[in-house]
């Protein structure tokens, strides 16, 4: 069995063997439960969407770069990365295209992400489809007429446009700030959009932004059935109602939804200590848990082509660690990528996020960037976690873990290799040292 295979199988025993469960013990995945989680998406974006344009200067259709790397502070987004630098804008789409040029990047790693309201990455122009020669592309709208050059179709009224620059070292950001001046974007003015609920809000309240939400993004036609199934709680969205009795088992459907939302992010299945992406990460279909996961977890996920993103399965199994001993990652010399490697770092919160941990080295991730990293005689490197330095030769390779509580690793493969996509080639898992 190849790894798409095993991934795919993955999720069934996974994700969906939890409706099985469920049904074995004689009750189903409610409607109140699955609105909730097939709303989750759009609740997700909106309430990043509010978060990023409250920062100075920002605005719908326009460009915000982000002039350093992420680190501890960085809160906006689940599981960031320390690689390159992000420059972002939510577009609004309903009163025209948008313009977006991107400068020549040589072979420096880029990407621009152009993902719509449900999280699904509608197109991922970069070094790995475009190449680094640069051009201009047009952000069209659902049902708009492209008129500008190198169209590129969005699902939704509105989206998220999320850039990556790679970022060598502290010496490179100079000259990555210059490719980042090149990213220019041009679009109609728009209003700030509504103020929606959070997913901690009341059931009242979240289904009424989601109401709203899917009333301005519509649903693609794949998806009517699950808006069927949930009329009394999805379908007033179609015509624009926002206002509504809730059923009187809807809270409890909220419940259960929130279970499974917990539940589903400790079934992930781990091959020889890592968690592989399921093969449809970044382009859900009708897979609407592990949507709403990916969300919660890691939203803005890339698709597979493009980024391989590994979660080590730590003490528990499960995706977290808890020792205050030393732990130790080996890897060969040569891995099958086309792009760069980096391990990251991240503290755990209570409600299931991951974000960089302070430090003393201010040392988020390493990788085969970081200046000074180790490598054994015949060019494999072993990396060393833990939350105080091992010391001598071992702290260049050195990643630090939070002073105390749980911690997660994950690994970040760019533009991996066919033999790495198929189950080929499999990583060692971290081991205690």
């Amino acid at each position: 069995m190849n790894r798409r295979q095993l991934l795919l199988s993955a999720g069934a025993t996974g994700l969906v063997a939890m409706a099985g469960s469920a049904s074995a013990q004689g009750f189903q995945i409610s409607p109140g439960a699955e609105a909730w989680l097939y709303a989750l998406p759009l609740i997700e974006m909106a309430t990043t969407r509010a978060r990023l344009l409250r920062a100075p200067g920002a605005a719908i259709n326009k460009l915000s770069h982000m002039r350093v790397l992420a680190d501890h502070a960085a809160r906006a987004v689940t599981t960031p990365n320390n690689d390159t630098l992000y420059s972002h804008a939510f577009l609004d789409l309903t009163q025209g295209s948008v313009i977006l040029t991107v400068p020549p990047t040589g072979a420096r790693y880029w990407s621009a992400a152009i993902m719509d309201m449900y999280t699904n990455n509608n197109a991922v122009l970069g070094l790995r489809t475009v190449g680094g020669e640069g051009g201009t592309f047009t952000l069209v709208g659902p049902g708009q007429a492209a008129t500008g050059p190198n169209p590129v179709r969005v699902a939704t009224p509105h989206a998220w446009l999320l850039v990556r620059t790679l970022v060598s070292d502290a010496s490179d950001l100079d000259a990555a700030h210059k490719v980042q001046d090149g990213f220019v974007l041009t679009g109609p003015k728009a209003p700030p959009p509504p103020t929606y609920a959070g997913r901690d809000a009341d059931a009242a309240s979240y289904f009424a932004s989601a109401r709203a939400l899917l009333a301005a993004e519509g649903h693609p036609a794949t998806d009517l059935s699950i808006i069927r199934r949930t009329s009394a709680l999805l379908q007033p969205m179609i015509t624009g109602n926002t206002t509504l009795a809730l059923p009187p088992e809807t809270e409890r459907g909220v419940d259960q939804a929130r279970m499974i939302a917990q539940f589903a992010k400790g079934r992930q299945v781990f091959t020889n200590g890592w968690a592989y992406p399921r093969a449809n990460l970044g382009d859900y279909g009708q897979d609407y848990i592990y949507r709403a996961i990916v969300a919660l977890m890691g939203l803005g996920a890339l698709p597979l082509a493009e980024a391989m993103y590994l979660k080590a399965a730590g003490d528990d199994g499960a995706g977290l660690f808890n020792g205050d001993g030393l732990y130790r990652l080996t890897l060969p010399a040569e891995l099958p990528l086309d792009g760069f490697w980096s391990l990251s770092m991240y503290e755990a919160t209570p409600d299931g996020q991951f974000f960089f941990t302070d430090n003393p080295i201010k040392r988020y991730a390493i990788g085969d960037r970081t200046p000074g990293l180790k490598r054994e005689a015949d060019g494999s490197v072993t990396l060393w976690i833990g939350r105080i330095d091992p010391g001598g030769e071992r702290s260049a390779n050195w990643l630090p873990a939070p002073k105390s509580g749980p911690f997660a690793l994950y690994l970040r493969t760019y533009l991996p290799r066919a033999e790495l996509l198929d189950g080929r080639f499999w990583f060692k898992p971290v081991e205690k040292a």
